[in-house]
């Protein structure tokens, strides 16, 4: 199942299959297409239906 309705803009999230993109930041979410900017990996389109990233607390990325 996924969990497109708790990623909003400015939500830092994990990709559960690439690890070393390291953290991204959300920049858009309209329905299931999340652009997220990853540090490692850049801007990248998301399909929310078929990846489900693991948002992340402050306290997970400092």
């Amino acid at each position: 199942m996924s969990n497109a309705a708790d990623l909003t803009p400015g939500t830092y999230v994990r990709h559960p299959d690439h690890p070393e993109w390291g953290v991204g930041q959300i920049q858009s979410a309209i329905g299931m297409r999340i652009t997220v900017n990853f540090e490692n990996m850049g801007k990248q389109l998301i399909n929310a239906a078929v990846i489900n990233l693991v948002p992340l607390s402050l306290d997970d990325i400092s």
